[in-house]
């Protein structure tokens, strides 16, 4: 199960967000939300997440400026980040782990059971 370890979904489609935090959920995991970048630093520094599930395309700060601002925070640096997104071009893969992802999920090629994997994964890493 998730050992009760919390997860920061920040994710701005309400369909998708509602099925990946009845999936983390129901895989037992504790899951708090974000809608857009800046309220996901605001619950980063609030929650204290064990990992950080995070999409590219957010209203108010993009993912990438969310991660390069989760990286360069002393308390935030060393939470894990997944981004979990639709946006698969090699420059943005590349982009996301340079700036500190310990992963790079396009949503299109993962069921949501799989991205619960993954998130088990880096959480043991």
């Amino acid at each position: 199960m998730g050992e009760n370890k919390k997860i920061l979904l920040v994710e701005d489609d309400k369909f998708l967000s509602e099925m990946y935090v009845n999936k983390l959920a129901a895989s037992g995991f504790e899951v708090e939300l974000a809608s857009d970048g800046r309220e996901a630093m605001t619950k980063a520094g609030e929650a204290k997440p064990d990992l950080i599930l995070l999409d590219i395309v957010l209203p108010k700060m993009d993912g990438f400026e969310v991660l390069q601002a989760l990286k360069q925070d002393e308390t935030l640096r060393s939470v894990p980040v997944i981004v979990l997104t639709n946006l698969g071009q090699k420059e943005e893969v590349e982009k996301g782990l340079k700036l500190g992802a310990n992963d790079y999920i396009i949503k299109a090629h993962f069921t949501p059971t799989e991205v619960v994997a993954k998130v088990r994964k880096v959480l043991k890493e």
